[in-house]
């Protein structure tokens, strides 16, 4: 330990006049290291075995003594050198001046020489001066060790002895546990190092730019699109030209434009580039150049690309009303598979003498203990996925009761598919709408409309789009399920069947997963219809479907009302009569002959009839959107009772989006006979597969006279099968 000592002469002389503070401080020190040995000894020597003091008399003398000087060094020492030196003796350590460094104690304690000023220089590396510290309290203690062996050679007990050992071994340990922790962080740190250097990736080191790894990608189209971007600039070059009468040039850059459109060709990736292509990049190239200087001027290209740009645009915006055009004419159309199951069914069934002709168990027909659905379709292979996932799904199927209704034409296809496939236990009956007399022109509106001069201008004469884009924007509006009354039919269910309470109405784009009989124990609260409400997204409410313009509209309905799907619904007939429900529906009908208050279609009188009648059912029940959100979330799928394909992309359409068409066909029999000489069962028309084959046509497949005697056959063998039908000879 270094002490400040003065340099000169006046230094010391200095020193000797103020009070020699030297000898002071040296007294002091050494009384704190006397002491300490001392305090130490009578503090270790406290703790010794209780049963040796008992039996030594000598040993309770001392402790007599002990006490005594504990009490003169308390009146000597403050309370501040107590507890370090306290803490030293519970430690089991050994004194060290750096405990008297480290502890806030008076301005008289603080040694002041190069350690000291180590000390305060050394915050920033704080792991050093720990390390230090260990060192330098391990040499103190040896030195203390060996000095209390010299003096206390004559004094010391086994005792003592015993614990001077304990506590060596508890520094080693101390010591050999810090170390370990050390390398434990050294190996934690290099194995960090290592998983680093993995993650790089050695392919790019040494390369001047990153991208240069996207110029190797197999997959990649970079070629691809700087073609794309020569032949537009070459585009922009060759109207720079013809403007300019450089005709020669304008020939040339119209020349190497048709060769590197034939060398691009279809190609979306540089794969597909033909090996000329780079010449012919190139060669562009050059022309480009020899272009760029003679004809290029900032505002001329850029207002030649702008035009260009509004011209792409506007391409852009004709071809969606094409594609919307077309999307919608193929959602109005009968897949040619359909149309063959239709008329082959239909053939057989005529063929069926009469008595062959009735399903079984006609007496569950008007029985009110069972389960009744309203199914209107002209659709057979939709209404029997309807049927087939209802009935799979069931707990009881035989308390289910099916009431079809479809039109004359599709009337015997019904009929023969259903006595071919009859549902299990379940009861089935098919009804022709056309057969309902009470359904006219003088009881209903819509009938009376579709019989008008404007009606039929609309659909048949007025505004034929001459092109694909014209056509868009209306041809929504004239669908032909608007003129078929079977849309309709869903407004007259007391009248089709009047002996009802409860009756839950199906539409043919649905699929049944779960069973449905819980809906008759819904109470509807007084309401007559029981939906989904479909509010969730702004579009879904009364503004869109309803035209707020009009006083009438305005006056009676909330604009911000939330709207309710068709598809599965349950309907109180009771209430329905009470309330007069279809009285409600022809008055709203009449209003909109001219169309005023809303389009054609059947949800919006439907919002309107049912306004303020209409209870909300859990959403679990009835999920929409598979034939248009591509995004339905997956678990609201399979959660789901009823998964319902409203929009344009039926499941038996090409339109059908893959994902969510497995849902319908799994209840499809595709090796049914019928199925497959229609030819749907290969995915030539739409039900299987990832990729269609060219459908073929109508009257190569239906209407030729050898097609219909393989239809004839064909249903024979299945007649007999079910015993239906049986050839004499």
């Amino acid at each position: 330990m270094a002490i400040r000592r003065g340099v000169s002469g006046a230094g010391v002389h200095r020193s000797r006049t103020n009070g020699s503070c030297f000898p002071i401080a040296v007294l002091i020190f050494l009384a704190v290291l006397v002491f300490s040995f001392f305090v130490r000894s009578l503090y270790s020597s406290a703790f010794t075995d209780r049963n040796d003091i008992v039996t030594s008399l000598n040993k309770q003398d001392l402790n007599w003594r002990e006490r005594l000087a504990l009490q003169h060094i308390k009146s000597l020492f403050s309370k501040e050198v107590m507890d370090v030196i306290k803490a030293n003796m519970d430690d089991l350590g050994p004194l060290s001046l750096e405990s008297f460094r480290k502890n806030n104690l008076s301005a008289s304690w603080k040694l002041v020489g190069p350690e000291t000023v180590a000390d305060t220089n050394a915050v920033s590396a704080k792991s050093t001066e720990v390390a230090a510290d260990i060192k330098q309290e391990t040499s103190i203690g040896k030195q203390e060790d060996t000095l209390d062996e010299d003096h206390s050679r004559f004094s010391e007990t086994p005792a003592i002895l015993s614990r001077r050992r304990l506590r060596e071994k508890r520094r080693e340990k101390r010591a050999a546990d810090l170390v370990k922790q050390e390398d434990e962080v050294t190996v934690k740190l290099e194995n960090a190092a290592i998983e680093r250097s993995k993650s790089v990736d050695s392919a790019v080191l040494g390369k001047y730019s990153i991208w240069r790894k996207e110029n190797e990608n197999e997959n990649s189209d970079s070629t691809v699109r700087l073609m794309r971007d020569q032949m537009i600039m070459a585009r922009v070059y060759i109207s720079l030209a013809r403007i300019t009468h450089k005709t020669d040039l304008a020939n040339e850059l119209q020349n190497r434009l048709k060769e590197s459109q034939r060398a691009l060709g279809e190609a979306t990736a540089d794969s597909d580039l033909h090996t000329s292509a780079l010449e012919k990049i190139k060669a562009m190239g050059q022309v480009l150049s020899k272009a760029r200087e003679q004809l290029y001027d900032c505002k001329l290209v850029t207002g030649k690309l702008r035009a260009m740009l509004q011209s792409a645009d506007e391409q852009v915006r004709s071809l969606k009303k094409q594609s919307t055009f077309l999307s919608q004419l193929a959602a109005k159309t009968i897949p040619n598979g359909l149309h063959c199951l239709s008329m082959r069914l239909t053939i057989d069934y005529y063929l069926l003498p009469p008595e062959k002709r009735k399903f079984p168990r006609s007496e569950n027909l008007e029985n009110p203990n069972l389960y009744h659905y309203a199914l209107f379709s002209d659709n057979v292979l939709a209404a029997s996925v309807v049927v087939n996932s209802t009935i799979m799904n069931a707990k009881e199927p035989g308390k289910h009761v099916f009431h079809l209704v479809t039109d004359k034409l599709n009337f015997g296809a019904m009929n023969m598919w259903f006595l071919l496939n009859p549902p299990g236990k379940a009861t089935i009956h098919v009804e022709n709408v056309d057969e309902f007399k009470w359904l006219n022109s003088s009881y209903c509106p819509v009938l009376r409309q579709l019989e008008s001069a404007a009606m039929k201008e609309y659909y048949f004469k007025s505004a034929h789009p001459t092109t694909l884009a014209a056509g868009s924007s209306n041809l929504k509006y004239r669908n032909p399920k608007y003129l078929s009354m079977l849309n309709h039919l869903r407004f007259y269910l007391p009248q089709v069947y009047p002996k009802f309470d409860k009756i839950l109405f199906l539409d043919d784009d649905i699929v049944v997963q779960k069973d449905l009989t819980g809906l008759w124990k819904v109470d509807l609260h007084g309401k007559v219809n029981g939906a989904v409400e479909t509010c969730g997204e702004s579009f879904h409410r009364f503004d869109k479907y309803l035209n707020f313009s009009n006083p009438h509209i305005a006056r009676n309905f909330d604009p911000n009302a939330c709207g309710w799907a068709y598809g599965m619904n349950i309907f109180d007939l009771k209430e329905w009569k009470n309330k007069d429900i279809t009285g409600i529906y022809h008055k709203w009908q009449n209003m909109n002959e001219d169309r005023v208050l809303w389009k054609l279609g059947t949800l919006p009188p439907g919002l309107m009839t049912f306004y303020g009648l209409t209870h909300p059912l859990e959403k679990s029940w009835h999920v929409l959107g598979l034939g248009y959100n591509p995004s339905v979330d997956r678990s609201e799928i399979d959660n789901a009772a009823v998964v319902h394909y409203n929009g344009n992309m039926k499941p038996w359409l090409e339109l059908a989006m893959t994902k969510y068409r497995p849902y319908w066909t799994k209840y499809i029999k595709f090796d049914h006979p019928y199925i497959s000489s229609c030819k749907l069962e290969n995915g030539e028309e739409v039900l299987q597969g990832e990729g269609q084959a060219e459908p073929r046509g109508a009257m190569k497949q239906g209407l030729d006279s050898g097609t219909f005697k393989s239809s004839i056959w064909i249903g024979t063998l299945g007649l007999e099968a079910h015993g239906c039908y049986k050839e004499e000879s």
